[in-house]
């Protein structure tokens, strides 16, 4: 079932070129059982869209492809929807919002899989996948057995949960399952950017259909496409301050964008920061900065896990000696 030697360029969206020394693609749930029982430590690759890699991979690593759909009825205003973990998190939005399910329609276009959504509990315009989270699946490692998580035992933070955490490495989560919305759905349509394009057509009873659509335009324009060059979307967590040190920020910088994060606590936007260092549009070698958006690093076709991960240090440093903040990588660096 291993195959040896394999280049893992075509299975991580940033085309970073690092070998596995074996890998196997596995589509169904016995066959993932049969490699833990026999190999134990495993390298899961489901999707990725949230890792840089910077080395080769000893372990074997298995590229996870289940797919299927399931809903199960729950009440009159909700319904419950299984996604397994190899299915494609866009496409799973899409397959929701063609079936009048609400709840996950702004977080669109986001790259990877269902399997990985979890471990970063992935969110955008206002929106996390803790906000619609039933619960989900796993298969323990060291076990070889099947565990629930609901969502208190996912402890989700800030891109953060309980799998980045203290369960990192130990479980394989198998399938996802979100309480959605089939009626009177609570659109998240405050978000600027949104506002702005439903002010432009005027719309003022939108779809699900309406906002998806509105945010995967937003994201094209903004974002550059995986397919044609290398990228794992946002690098950086958008970092929190205080109010007291947003306040002395903003005597030096008065247009400094920001929105409230709890009580004294002020988010700011990584990207600003970024651009206001000078990075974005920049190159390093094949390592650069997107043009469009500084939170974005690229690849343009030949750079090294290490070269991506020397110019996020290079931000980082930058960033804190300017604006006294800590940026905070939100991909995975292995």
């Amino acid at each position: 079932m291993l195959k040896k030697n394999i280049s893992l360029k075509p299975y991580n969206t940033f085309g970073i070129d690092v070998n596995a020394e074996s890998f196997a693609v596995v589509t169904s749930l016995e066959q993932l059982k049969k490699i833990i029982s026999e190999y134990k430590e495993v390298f899961i690759l489901s999707g990725g869209s949230n890792i840089l890699l910077t080395k080769d991979i000893s372990k074997p690593v298995i590229s996870l492809c289940t797919k299927g759909i399931e809903t199960h009825e729950h009440d009159d205003e909700h319904v419950l929807v299984t996604a397994q973990a190899g299915e494609n998190w866009h496409e799973f939005v899409l397959w929701c919002i063609d079936n009048n399910y609400g709840g996950i329609e702004n977080l669109s276009l986001i790259p990877g899989n269902v399997g990985t959504s979890p471990i970063q509990n992935i969110g955008a315009y206002g929106v996390e996948i803790k906000d619609t989270f039933y619960q989900l699946e796993a298969l323990e490692i060291e076990t070889n057995t099947i565990k629930t998580f609901t969502a208190s035992d996912c402890n989700f933070g800030y891109r953060d949960s309980f799998f980045k955490r203290e369960g990192k490495g130990k479980y394989i989560i198998l399938n996802v399952t979100f309480k959605l919305t089939r009626k009177d759905h609570l659109l998240r349509k405050d978000y600027g950017a949104i506002r702005a394009e439903l002010e432009k057509t005027s719309n003022t009873d939108p779809s699900i259909k309406d906002i998806s659509d509105i945010i995967t335009g937003i994201r094209k324009a903004k974002l550059p496409d995986p397919k044609e060059i290398g990228n794992s979307g946002s690098f950086f967590k958008n970092p929190v301050i205080s109010k007291a040190h947003f306040e002395q920020l903003k005597q030096s910088y008065p247009k400094i964008p920001s929105y409230p994060a709890g009580k004294n606590l002020i988010k700011v936007p990584a990207g600003w920061l970024i651009e206001q260092c000078g990075f974005k549009g920049k190159r390093f070698g094949d390592a650069g900065v997107h043009k469009n958006q500084a939170l974005v690093l690229v690849n343009y076709g030949n750079a090294s896990g290490k070269d991506i991960l020397d110019l996020a240090q290079n931000i980082q440093s930058t960033v804190k000696q300017k604006f006294d903040i800590d940026l905070e990588i939100e991909v995975n660096i292995i």
